[in-house]
């Protein structure tokens, strides 16, 4: 009997112990199964949510507001956090200390719009050593701190178009024309700027130039004010081109004021909507751009491609945006071509 009694109890010992160890194993299966399903999930939403920063030259006048629903527009569409912020008025110094900021912060990315490259080559450079992605859009920064350099046209082509218009909304290629633009040390205005007027040097010998560019502070009411100071100086006035968004609608606004819509050609970049009051009598003649908000969305697109580590090409179709070109340096994106707004088209825009 006690034998009996013996070989009972190491049978259910054995059974209990054969029951544990299946029961174990089933446990480390599962936790294991369970540990996959997570990191496939986690691969397939992508390993994180990147913190991707859109800084202006300023905030709050229709062409970066327009800029922002893009970039945000993006944000959603794309799955990053987008954070666009900027300076109330074109002031380097303000965005130096919001990139300070910024970096603290942790950020992932920050895409900016210099009021000053060279005033803000330290902070980048700053944030680039934090390991931050450093981009530029609309305005070029230092080029050797950025990973990409985003702009909406070839700054070349986009100057001596300018030029072609207000010869020929001037109706002749001789006479005195002036320069409005938004800052002195705005590097892509500048470079329109400069192409133009080399170009107009060889093209157009016959154009004077009646002074320096004239700087409006990236304000339509001071470029409103300089133009009535140019109209009253130099009486003779065919023309004027006027770069940074504001500043053609304070020089039409100054035109029309005058009623000197068939004496004075404007031309200049700013937004169809914007422009349609001046453009419907003949105070600015042609508004000359892109879209701002498929620049913000590129920025964005971009942005998120170069922290993910794919390659950018030539002529890849970006979605919502079209087509772009790497220059051959691989960091200078051009978003395409830019478009002539006038009283015959402005109201196909909206924007």
């Amino acid at each position: 009997m006690l034998k009996k009694a013996m070989s009972i109890m190491l049978t259910v010992a054995l059974v209990s112990t054969i029951f544990v160890g299946c029961s174990s194993s089933n446990k480390a299966t599962t936790g294991t199964q369970t540990k996959s399903t997570e990191t496939k999930t986690t691969e397939a939403s992508g390993s994180k949510k990147f913190k991707i920063v859109v800084m202006p030259k300023l905030v709050g006048i229709p062409y970066f507001n327009a800029s922002e629903e893009g970039a945000k527009k993006a944000g959603q569409d794309l799955g990053v956090e987008v954070t666009y912020t900027g300076p109330t008025k074109a002031d380097a110094a303000e965005q130096v200390k919001m990139i300070e900021d910024l970096i603290s912060k942790g950020v992932d990315a920050i895409a900016v719009a210099p009021n000053d490259a060279a005033a803000l080559k330290p902070v980048l450079k700053k944030a680039k050593d934090k390991g931050i992605l450093v981009m530029d859009w609309d305005t070029p920064a230092d080029k050797d701190l950025v990973a990409l350099s985003v702009h909406q046209i070839d700054d070349k082509e986009y100057g001596q178009h300018l030029w072609d218009e207000m010869v020929k909304k001037m109706g002749t290629d001789s006479g005195e024309y002036a320069i409005l633009t938004g800052g002195l040390s705005a590097a892509n205005l500048n470079g329109w700027i400069e192409a133009g007027s080399s170009y107009a040097k060889t093209k157009y010998p016959n154009l004077k130039l009646v002074t320096d560019k004239v700087p409006t502070d990236e304000k339509q009411q001071v470029a409103y004010q300089k133009t009535l100071e140019l109209i009253k100086a130099y009486p003779n006035l065919k023309g004027i081109v006027a770069v940074s968004t504001p500043a053609p609608l304070g020089a039409a606004q100054a035109v029309q004021e005058k009623g000197l819509q068939d004496k004075i050609a404007v031309v200049g970049s700013a937004l169809p909507n914007d422009s349609k009051k001046y453009l419907s009598d003949g105070s600015l003649d042609t508004a000359v751009l892109w879209d701002p908000g498929k620049l913000g969305y590129l920025t964005v697109a971009l942005a998120k491609m170069k922290l993910e580590d794919k390659e950018i090409k030539d002529g890849m179709d970006i979605p919502n945006v079209g087509k772009i070109k790497v220059e051959s340096d691989g960091k200078t994106i051009i978003m395409g071509a830019p478009s002539d707004f006038t009283k015959d088209n402005v109201d196909q825009f909206n924007f």
